[in-house]
């Protein structure tokens, strides 16, 4: 694709998570209101390194088998943010690598990327995992990390708090 057929899109990344689903949400309504398109990415890789060497070769799910699971994964992403029936302004890519590096090539020449990200830390700050701090620190577009959403937990009130901020690294100006 050439780099004007891509600047009109949002990439996503998706891992199935609460906060990429976030992303993914976010990144629907900011398409709509911009008339871009919405790109959810998942990428994967085969599992085969994580057995031992030892392992029987029923124990380890073939190549093809991960593939269909991780497609499958990225459907059920897509249509829970986007209902049964996704139009033409959301497609779902899926490819083979590491998150990192493939969410980095598929941006190259978006209007943005967006990664949710959960609360970690002493005071639920936010922070980035090790892709989302790979894409932040080499990304050549914008990158917007979307909040999952906070979870109350049983017998807990949470202090009345304004809607999460996505954080943004770059301000694009349109």
């Amino acid at each position: 694709m050439t780099e004007s057929a891509l600047a009109d899109v949002i990439v996503v990344g998706v891992d199935g998570s609460e906060a990429s689903l976030a992303a993914l949400r976010w990144a629907g309504e900011q398409a709509r209101a911009l008339h871009l398109e919405v790109v959810a990415v998942h990428a994967w890789e085969p599992a085969a390194e994580r057995y031992a060497p030892y392992a029987p070769a029923s124990a380890c799910p073939t190549a093809a088998d991960q593939r269909d699971r991780a497609a499958q994964l990225l459907a059920s992403c897509v249509r829970e943010v986007f209902g049964p029936r996704v139009g033409p302004v959301v497609r779902a890519v899926l490819v083979q690598g590491p998150p990192a590096r493939v969410l980095l090539q598929q941006a190259r020449g978006a209007r943005l990327l967006a990664l949710g990200h959960e609360a970690h830390g002493q005071w639920e700050r936010p922070a980035a995992g090790a892709v989302g701090r790979e894409c932040l620190r080499y990304s050549t577009v914008p990158v917007v990390t979307v909040p999952a959403p906070v979870r109350v937990r049983p017998g807990h009130t949470p202090e009345p708090a304004q809607a999460p901020v996505p954080a943004l690294r770059q301000v694009v100006v349109v």
